[in-house]
């Protein structure tokens, strides 16, 4: 029965985190249909039904929960004992998926993975780009990269990047026939272009603080994006303000491509960390990448 069933429960546990056939099939690397009939066979043999189905979505049933809140980690735990193995090898080895936006594998992944893929060959690397914050274990990651060091309880963050600040950008054709901001309030007046959150498909407010001030404003404009380098290219369109990482803006900055306000409102704050769950016992390939990735100032 266990024999029976261990690979058709790997593919319950792909269709409840990824909330979707046509998802989990394609991480499983299986037909659609192939998955649709795994998962009727294993709850004909439970006699339970573990996921109710729509036309729309797919979610787990209270039994199905109770499965995947249950197994899900001894699963895991077993996955990352056969990483381990690894370090019996000659050389290290395993795959390591991490979570990250775009702006974060340019200006701290990408650096150090050229370095780190030609010293150790048998690791592999993927990196999934998402402005969301996912669910790290839910999803079959090792670690996520985001802004900051405040994560969710049960997680550790490791700092891999400086602080950063953020820059307030517009092109000089578009300052040509309108002043610039003197504070943050002033935007309301000015053409912005917004970033879309997928986490809960809202827009993204841009924070300010001077002086033990505080604001958050909801800008408006007529373009809206979802990453950092589609926003960089807005502001250098025309098409209104952006609000990206300075360093992101620099060499425009520095060419005269781009201009920027409202410095003084944009203070330093905490760089990019690797979040990773602190119940798992690091996978040698992963405490490799992350002492890799350490800050070290």
């Amino acid at each position: 029965m266990l024999r029976e069933n261990a690979t058709d429960l790997l593919a319950f546990l792909a269709v409840a985190r990824e909330r979707s056939f046509t998802k989990a099939a394609a991480k499983l690397g299986v037909s659609q249909s192939a998955l649709s009939h795994t998962i009727r066979g294993l709850e004909a043999r439970l006699g339970l039904r573990l996921l109710t189905r729509t036309t729309r979505s797919v979610s787990p049933t209270e039994a199905g929960e109770h499965l995947l809140r249950t197994i899900g980690p001894r699963f895991e735990e077993i996955e990352v004992e056969l990483a381990a193995l690894s370090s019996l090898r000659d050389t290290p080895a395993g795959k390591i998926r991490l979570s990250a936006t775009d702006h974060s594998l340019d200006w701290i992944l990408r650096p150090v993975l050229q370095d780190f893929l030609l010293r150790y060959p048998d690791i592999a690397v993927e990196v999934c780009c998402d402005y969301g914050f996912v669910d790290i274990a839910g999803q079959g990651f090792d670690a996520g990269v985001r802004l900051g060091e405040d994560v969710a309880q049960g997680m550790i963050a490791t700092r891999i990047g400086p602080d950063m600040r953020m820059a307030v950008v517009g092109s000089p054709a578009y300052f040509a026939h309108r002043s610039a901001p003197q504070t943050p309030r002033d935007l309301t007046d000015h053409a912005c272009n917004n970033l879309r959150l997928p986490t809960n498909g809202g827009l993204y407010a841009w924070e300010f603080e001077k002086d033990g001030e505080s604001l958050k404003v909801r800008v408006s404009g007529q373009i809206t994006l979802n990453g950092v380098y589609p926003l960089l290219n807005a502001a250098l369109d025309g098409f209104g303000l952006s609000y990206i990482p300075e360093n992101v803006a620099a060499p425009y900055l520095d060419d005269g491509h781009l201009q920027r306000v409202l410095i003084d409102w944009c203070p330093s704050f905490a760089g990019y960390h690797l979040y990773y769950p602190s119940r798992r016992q690091a996978a040698p390939a992963f405490a490799l990448l992350l002492e890799a990735l350490r800050y070290r100032g």
